[in-house]
């Protein structure tokens, strides 16, 4: 499963295996979940239209409070041996959460829950990316976050499988198949992926050790700010190549995190089949876990800014195609699409900045990394919440994500050309 990879570089991989759990059930049954409690004609229910909206405005939330906290508490755990101290506690809390979302009984009690628990896995993930250099080299990087991406898919389909059923025997699929209350089905599908998340971490929490850090100083968070201040003046006036590279970034990943997070509601907007939309999500696991692999042997031969530009074109050409999307067919080969560049884009991505850095100040880096990556998805929610509340077509709301994809591509071809500075103080 993990061939070639060190004992750390494996507990590593694994957290990837672990969250991606979450994140396949935010991708799917959440949204369904939380429209059921949503909409109706019941007093505190409201209609589907709305619906959306509010579910794309709590991610906006989301994106916003982690690009505010991840400098902040990137910057305190680049001390030594602190980053596994915020790591745990990011993590614990996101599966508490978790679990008490499936006891969730209202819309609004649902949606505070789960904003509160995305916001600590968004924030472990801040500190996961940032360990990138103390696990492995920077010529095995590419591979190494590759693989994480890439066997997160394909692992996240265990849990994932569990709740899906919990979900189909809750009456998911009508009252044939219905064998236990819908609140128990979500409760077990909430509670699997909270326990599998926590015990597949374990091994990076055991095993994890910071090699790259700045001693440690006291200093109150007034010092803090003005570290972060000092470090975003640098990167502004002396790392061009940093700068295009965030620039690029927080434009590209605006329609990857945005597709990602409204992939449900893209079908439901357009009447799709609740279970074979989850079905087609379900094998684009799959296709994403062989597009990493794919990518994570190809950066053994091409640089890993050529790579990402690859997969920028693949997904400009997604959203172009966006534009036809009518029925199940068309749905699963827009997932497809998806499949086949979404891990590499990301685990690319995360490489490559970890290049360009300097290694002992990456969780302050990934923390300044988290703001251009969480307010590019601000930008992204907010589109489809306005074309939505504007009274616009889903397929519009995608499309116009191309726009983002195209300048994306431009600037990371500007920070490629630029020497790297990494060293320099």
């Amino acid at each position: 499963m993990f061939k070639n990879l060190t004992k750390t570089e494996r507990a590593w991989v694994l957290y990837d295996v672990g969250n991606s759990a979450f994140t396949m059930l935010a991708c799917s049954l959440i949204p369904i979940w939380f429209k059921e409690l949503a909409i109706g004609t019941a007093p505190g229910q409201i209609t589907g239209d709305k619906a959306t909206a509010y579910y794309s405005i709590s991610v906006a939330v989301v994106t916003v409070v982690v690009a505010i906290l991840g400098p902040i508490c990137g910057a305190i755990a680049d001390r030594k041996d602190m980053k596994k101290i915020f790591f745990t506690t990011a993590v614990s809390l996101g599966v508490i959460g978790c679990i008490l979302n499936g006891f969730a009984t209202t819309w609004m009690m649902f949606l505070v829950i789960y904003v509160l628990s995305k916001i600590f896995y968004s924030a472990s993930l801040t500190f996961y990316d940032s360990m990138l250099n103390d696990v492995t080299t920077e010529e095995r990087m590419d591979q190494v976050s590759s693989y994480g991406y890439a066997w997160g898919y394909i692992g996240s389909c265990i849990p994932f499988t569990i709740a899906l059923l919990a979900y189909v025997f809750s009456g998911g699929l009508g009252d044939n198949l219905k064998i236990m209350p819908s609140n128990v089905g979500k409760i077990i599908g909430f509670g699997v992926t909270a326990v599998w998340w926590f015990l597949v971490t374990m091994p990076l929490i055991k095993n994890y050790k910071q090699i790259n850090y700045v001693e440690n100083t006291k200093g109150s968070i007034k010092k803090v700010f003005a570290q972060i201040g000092n470090t975003l003046k640098r990167i502004a006036t002396k790392d061009r190549k940093v700068l295009y590279f965030l620039i690029a970034f927080f434009l590209y990943i605006d329609g990857v995190g945005t597709i990602i997070d409204n992939c449900i509601n893209i079908g439901t907007d357009l009447g799709l089949p609740t279970v074979g939309q989850v079905i087609f999500l379900l094998a684009t696991q799959i296709v994403a876990w062989g597009g990493s692999l794919v990518f994570a042997r190809l950066s053994k031969k091409y640089d890993t800014a050529t790579l990402i530009m690859v997969c920028i074109a693949g997904y400009f050409a997604v959203c172009v195609y966006a534009l036809t999307l009518k029925t199940l067919l068309h749905f699963g080969i827009l997932a497809f699409g998806v499949g086949c560049f979404q891990g590499s884009i990301q685990s690319l991505s995360r490489s490559y900045f970890s290049k360009i850095i300097p290694p002992e100040n990456s969780g302050e880096y990934f923390g300044i990394y988290d703001i251009f990556s969480k307010g590019a998805s601000f930008l992204g929610s907010a589109v489809i919440a306005a074309v939505k509340l504007a009274g616009g077509t889903i397929n519009i709301a995608v499309a116009s994500l191309a726009i983002f994809f195209a300048l994306g591509f431009i600037f990371l071809k500007l920070s490629d050309k630029e020497p790297s500075s990494k060293n320099a103080q």
